[in-house]
């Protein structure tokens, strides 16, 4: 019986998405594919979840998409269409997910694993970490929601350079466009990070954060009206919080608040 291509856990708060074929560095197969919808809508649907940690099994994120399935000639050009809409059903699910995720990235994030990763609100590496557009190589443009992350990450003129290029950055060129948060040694540090910054996120307002990463995401897309709407309406509904209330109280109390990152 063969592994399951996609793994879930939850612990302490922490939702954690390990895609899981390491003899393929993880490549995007068409099993894991709805796998991972699955998982994503299992980490959006537990309140109990306040952060989800996206990762790869076995000293890799993710290379890519699966270039044996690209040898069958019987899909044709209609069913490549269909399988890239059914793409785009879950993956704005990951990108719009109102927690925050962070990608915990060892070894490459090509192509697809690349996708992946902008997908997350913050991006851990290792040093070994490699990030590629790599889809130029085999005469394909990039999917997966990169043609329009990579550019809202590094800017237009970056973002043309990776993709026309195809080439590969480390992972400190990566830290300097700003599509890394932070680099750690290797994957034993890589996972205590990722946990040790998920867990700054247990005593936060899951709803909060949530929503204004939601307006956040929409901020390329609207204009300062429609944004300031967005934000009166979830001003609105985070003032009528049970978390604000207490918030308050414990501030006319001078007692501590629950979450302060600089205390945490």
């Amino acid at each position: 019986m063969s592994a399951a291509p996609v793994l879930t856990s939850v612990q302490d708060g922490i939702g954690t998405i390990t895609l899981n074929r390491p003899e393929a560095r993880n490549a995007l197969s068409m099993d894991m594919r709805p796998a991972l919808a699955a998982a994503i809508a299992q980490m959006r649907d537990d309140a109990q979840v306040h952060a989800v940690i996206l990762t790869g099994a076995g000293g890799a994120f993710c290379s890519g998409g699966d270039i044996s399935a690209m040898l069958d000639t019987s899909r044709t050009g209609l069913t490549f269409r269909t399988g890239m809409r059914e793409l785009h059903q879950w993956f704005p699910e990951l990108v719009n997910l109102e927690k925050p995720v962070i990608a915990a990235v060892d070894g490459p994030a090509f192509g697809a694993g690349l996708s992946l990763a902008l997908a997350a609100d913050f991006v851990l590496a290792t040093r070994r970490a490699k990030f590629c557009a790599v889809f130029g190589r085999i005469g394909l443009v990039p999917d997966l929601g990169a043609l329009h992350l990579l550019p809202r990450i590094v800017g237009q003129q970056k973002a043309k350079e990776l993709v026309f290029t195809a080439r590969t950055i480390d992972a400190q060129e990566a830290r300097q466009l700003g599509m890394v948060y932070d680099i750690v040694e290797d994957g034993a540090a890589l996972t205590e990070a990722a946990l040790a910054l998920a867990l700054r996120f247990g005593q936060a307002s899951t709803a909060a954060i949530g929503m204004a990463k939601t307006i956040m995401n929409q901020s390329f897309e609207s204009d300062a009206r429609t944004i300031a709407e967005l934000e009166s309406y979830a001003q609105a509904m985070c003032r009528g919080s049970a978390y604000h209330q207490d918030a308050v109280q414990r501030f006319k109390a001078k007692q501590p608040l629950r979450f302060d990152w600089e205390k945490l």
